[in-house]
C-alpha cells in the first residue's frame, strides 16, 4: 500500500459519519420544538425556518467522540451588509457562577472600524435581555462579501448517542430558550444591519 492510498483510506474513515448517526432525526425533533414557524426542508440535514419577519437556517452536524457522538444544530442567520471587510466577532457570557453580562471579542477585522459595534453589543439592553438567559455553546458574528452571518450553537436542540451502554437522548429546545433565541436573532438582525 503506497502512502497516498493509505492517507486516502484514513481520510475516508475520518470523514465518515459516526456509527449510529441518523441524518435528519435531530432536525425532526427541533422542528417539533419550533412548531408554529414556517419550515422548508432543504436537505435531510438542513432546514430553513421563517417567522414572517425573520428567516434563519439550521444545519445538523454530527461530532464523533470515543464510543459516542453528539448531533448538534447550528443556527445561521444572514444579515445584509453594505460593508465587505472580513470581520469575526465572538460573543460569550461573563460571570464565574452567575451570568453577569456578555463579552464581545473581535478576532478578525479592524478594531477601529468595529469599535462602535462592539460597544453596542456590550451595552444594548434588549440584546442583553435576550442573550443572558440563552444557553449557547458558541455564538459568532462573521462578515464577508455576502454580508453578516450569525452562527449559534445551542446546548439544547442536540442529541447525545452512546454506544456502551447504548442510549440515545434528545435535549429539547424549551419554550424559554426558543423565545430567547428568536429575540436574540431579531435584535442582532436590527443591530448588524447598521454596520
Amino acid at each position: 500500500m503506497n502512502s497516498s492510498s493509505w492517507l486516502q483510506n484514513l481520510s475516508d474513515v475520518w470523514d465518515r459519519p459516526p456509527s449510529g448517526y441518523r441524518p435528519g432525526v435531530t432536525l425532526g425533533q427541533l422542528r417539533r420544538d419550533l412548531a408554529g414557524l414556517e419550515c422548508e426542508v432543504a436537505s435531510p440535514t438542513r432546514v430553513q425556518f421563517s417567522t414572517g419577519d425573520l428567516e434563519f437556517e439550521v444545519q445538523e452536524r454530527a461530532q464523533a467522540q470515543l464510543l459516542m457522538h453528539i448531533v448538534v444544530c447550528e443556527f445561521v442567520l444572514r444579515v445584509p451588509s453594505q460593508q465587505t471587510e472580513a470581520t469575526k466577532i465572538v460573543l460569550r457570557h461573563t460571570g464565574a457562577i452567575r451570568r453577569q453580562g456578555v463579552a464581545a471579542r473581535l478576532s478578525e477585522g479592524s478594531a477601529q472600524a468595529m469599535a462602535p459595534l462592539l460597544e453596542r453589543l456590550h451595552a444594548d439592553a434588549p440584546l442583553l435581555a435576550a442573550l443572558l438567559p440563552l444557553d449557547f455553546k458558541r455564538l459568532e458574528l462573521q462578515r464577508d462579501a455576502q454580508g453578516w452571518q450569525v452562527r449559534l450553537e445551542h446546548f439544547g436542540a442536540s442529541e447525545v448517542v452512546n454506544r456502551l451502554p447504548g442510549f440515545r437522548r434528545y435535549i429539547r429546545l424549551t419554550h424559554e430558550q426558543r423565545a430567547a433565541l428568536l429575540a436574540t436573532f431579531t435584535r442582532l438582525y436590527s443591530l448588524l444591519g447598521e454596520f
